[in-house]
């Protein structure tokens, strides 16, 4: 099974206590802001994991959905939405094909989702891809929003992507899609070098324990590009 699968399917309580350490200075939330208000609007969220999109947004959001294909991401989320007496909606599903009408959201996200299709269908990716896509499209009403979040790398100090297969895909989204590209720094921070390693090396791998012990990071770098189109 793929090492990001395996996360999602057995680790998702250790995914979200990685994750949580992420957005040190909290740019996320206002870099989002800058691409349109949420504020009493129908959101959708693709790839929803445990809730990274939910919990920044839930509260502004008039209705939130969030779709995931894993039940143990689900799960998690469902933990954390209650741990912050969170309302919104929860689906099981493929972003590939959704269960919802044409046009039922004004925004829909997908954050650290779509990037993995790339990865798992290498040879098919842009009519994978463009699946997800399409229903983004077919999902969003009129004068709406499409926002993708992706990483544009851990452990460097300058944004880009982590692999020539990714760079394929965001250029395909910016030259083919139409979407714009905005950076924005999310590093984690933790509370030692050892807290780190610990909490980062069962997703990054040995390479980056390594790196960050080399460097003696408590705070990793990171960044986040973010993809918007308004249609």
């Amino acid at each position: 099974m793929d090492h990001f699968r395996q996360i999602y399917t057995g680790q998702a309580a250790k995914y979200h206590r990685m994750i949580s350490s992420e957005d040190t200075d909290d740019n996320l939330g206002p870099a989002l802001e800058k691409v349109t208000s949420f504020k009493d609007k129908r959101l959708l969220d693709l790839g929803t994991g445990t809730g990274r999109i939910p919990l920044l947004l839930g509260q502004q959001a008039g209705q939130l959905i969030g779709v995931d294909l894993y039940e143990a991401m689900l799960r998690e989320n469902r933990c954390q939405r209650m741990q912050v007496e969170g309302r919104w909606g929860l689906v099981q599903g493929d972003m590939r094909r959704l269960p919802f009408p044409a046009g039922w959201a004004e925004v829909v996200t997908a954050g650290w989702a779509i990037g993995h299709i790339r990865s798992w269908f290498d040879r098919d990716w842009q009519n994978q891809v463009g699946r997800v896509l399409a229903e983004m499209h077919r999902l969003v009403a009129p004068a709406g929003t499409l926002i993708i979040l992706e990483t544009l790398t851990t452990g460097e100090l300058k944004a880009k992507p982590p692999s020539q297969a990714l760079a394929e895909y965001y250029a395909w989204l910016e030259k083919e899609w139409g979407f714009t590209r905005h950076v924005v720094s999310t590093d984690y921070q933790f509370a030692s070098i050892e807290e780190a390693v610990a909490l980062t090396e069962f997703f990054f791998g040995p390479a980056m324990a390594a790196k960050i012990q080399a460097n003696e990071w408590d705070r990793l770098p990171e960044w986040t590009g973010i993809w918007s189109k308004w249609v």
